[in-house]
Order: structure tokens, then C-alpha cells, then sequence
């Protein structure tokens, strides 16, 4: 029983990554329109914030850098890697949902709440929850969350890159 679980968790893994390995200048568009919508800047910031550094001062140059960095940057560099890793579809659906007002309000709790050892999204509306229920929404909710570990560890690269003056 064990061995079936682990056997279709690594088969679900495995189908979470590599969406679309050649990305079209149209699904690279909506990866990053997906990112201006979900304020990937600030996902930097917060990926450079909880890293481990050598001392506090190595701590300080990095976000300095970070803070410097034109949101459009992070987007545009962001946007190839995020392409490869989530269909158009999703991207679009994802865009619209992070532009709604429940997806502004899981925005702004995700990057301004404080720390929670068991983090809870915000209650929507009974009109946001009908959103929330559609289909499209929920296929293209479940490939991102498939993918949003991938989407950070992009977003650690990047940050590496910066580090290192790439």
C-alpha cells in the first residue's frame, strides 16, 4: 500500500514539472504577465530574506541588491523558466485570478502577514468562492501549487545570479 502511494506521488511529481518545454513567445508573455499580477518582486525579496548568509553585513549587500531591482527585471528573467514549468492556460488563469479581489487579498497575506505556523487564507465573498469553483480555476490552482515549489526554487536562482553579478 505504502510503495502504490509513493509510486503515484512520484508519477504526480514527475507530471508537475516540464508543462511546456519549449515555450512559445506567447506562453512566455503569460508567465509574465502572471508574475506582474502576483508582484514576483516581492517573492524575491522574501526568497533573499529567508536565506542563510555568512554573516549579517553579506546579509545587508544582498538585500540591498534586491531592493534595488526593478520589478520589470524580475518579471522578464523570471518569465522563460516560469513558461517551462506551467501551461498557458494556467498562467492566464492564474493572472486573472491574482487581479481579482480575493487573489489581491491572498497577496497581500502572503506577503504581509506576519509569520504563522499554520498560515490561513483570507475568507472570500460568497462571490469569490463561486469563483473559485469553477473548473478552469481549480485545474489551473492545482498545476500551479504542483509547481510552486519549482517557481521558488527559479526564484532562489535568480537570486543566486544577482548575488554573483550575472
Amino acid at each position: 500500500m505504502k510503495f502504490a502511494a509513493f509510486v503515484a506521488a512520484a508519477l504526480l511529481a514527475g507530471a508537475a514539472h516540464a508543462a511546456t518545454p519549449n515555450p512559445t513567445p506567447d506562453d512566455i508573455k503569460a508567465a509574465h504577465d502572471l508574475l506582474a499580477s502576483m508582484q514576483a518582486e516581492k517573492m524575491m525579496r522574501m526568497t533573499a530574506g529567508m536565506s542563510k548568509y555568512a554573516s549579517p553585513e553579506q546579509r545587508k549587500q544582498v538585500m540591498d541588491k534586491v531592493i534595488k531591482l526593478q520589478p520589470e527585471f524580475v518579471y522578464t528573467r523570471l518569465a522563460t523558466p516560469v513558461a517551462k514549468l506551467l501551461s498557458r492556460q494556467t498562467a492566464l488563469e492564474m493572472t486573472r485570478f491574482y487581479q481579482s479581489s480575493y487573489g489581491q487579498k491572498v497577496l497581500h497575506d502572503t506577503y504581509n502577514s506576519s509569520a504563522q505556523m499554520y498560515p490561513s487564507a483570507p475568507k472570500p465573498t460568497p462571490a469569490e468562492a463561486a469563483e473559485l469553483k469553477k473548473p478552469a480555476y481549480i485545474k489551473a490552482d492545482q498545476e500551479f501549487k504542483a509547481n510552486e515549489s519549482a517557481i521558488h526554487h527559479e526564484t532562489f536562482v535568480l537570486l543566486k545570479e544577482i548575488i554573483n553579478g550575472k
